[in-house]
């Protein structure tokens, strides 16, 4: 059976006009009179699909002063993620376990190239995230800032800028999703805190399997709290 070609929206039309006019975030898109007669629509038309590619990050509506192409950013993925694992709590927090699968795949797949880009170095920047994140976790206290600067600071040496948004987007809705569901790790604060310790020592060590055992490390805490709130 064939499928039905989907039809081409307004929208799609202004993304096709970006990428084929090459134009970058923070570019200025035509009026919207201009983009009414470059693709045929009408001004309603212009409208809704502005108001739409807006949501996704990837127009930005200056008011005012224009409308340009967007960051691209993930905010929008955050935000219905958070909002579906909040949803269906009793689903056996499914939502948020399925959060945490893929960002514990996320760091083993990545374990090769983030080794092979901080091996034979020291990145004291992160050594000093580890020692607050380790201090807080002494005192009980969270470090969700250095949490996710971090992650997100494994990710930067590598030629891949959307891995670390994909860790920075899933590392926000696990984030925001935990406190609303009453769930609570703090009993384990210091084991996380320890194995971002663990993380960094092996990749700079060169160490992949070391580094995919402290990843392992890293998520049991979590992994804990939900078959505790699951059983």
């Amino acid at each position: 059976m064939t499928a039905t070609p989907r039809r081409t929206t307004t929208a799609d039309q202004i993304k096709d006009f970006i990428l084929g006019e090459g134009l970058r975030p923070g570019d200025p898109l035509p009026t919207e009179t201009a983009l009414c007669e470059r693709l045929a629509v009408s001004r309603s038309s212009v409208r809704e699909a502005i108001r739409t590619l807006s949501t996704l990050d990837i127009v930005e509506v200056r008011h005012g002063h224009g409308t340009f192409v967007g960051h691209m950013s993930l905010d929008a993925l955050v935000e219905s993620l958070v909002f579906r694992g909040v949803l269906s709590p009793g689903d056996d927090l499914r939502a948020l376990r399925d959060v945490v699968e893929v960002r514990q795949a996320l760091d083993l797949a990545m374990a090769e190239r983030i080794v092979d880009s901080l091996a034979g170095t020291t990145y004291p920047d992160l050594h000093a995230l580890v020692d607050e994140m380790v201090a807080a976790a002494g005192e009980g206290r969270s470090f969700a800032t250095q949490d996710r600067a971090f992650h997100t600071g494994l990710l930067a040496r590598l030629d891949n800028s959307l891995v670390g948004q994909l860790v920075a987007a899933f590392w926000d809705v696990h984030t925001a999703v935990i406190p609303k569901l009453g769930i609570s790790v703090a009993a384990d604060l210091v084991q996380t805190a320890r194995a971002h310790g663990e993380m960094i020592s092996a990749a700079e060590a060169g160490d992949v399997a070391a580094f995919r055992a402290a990843v392992i490390s890293h998520y049991e805490p979590i992994d804990r709290a939900l078959e505790g709130k699951t059983s």
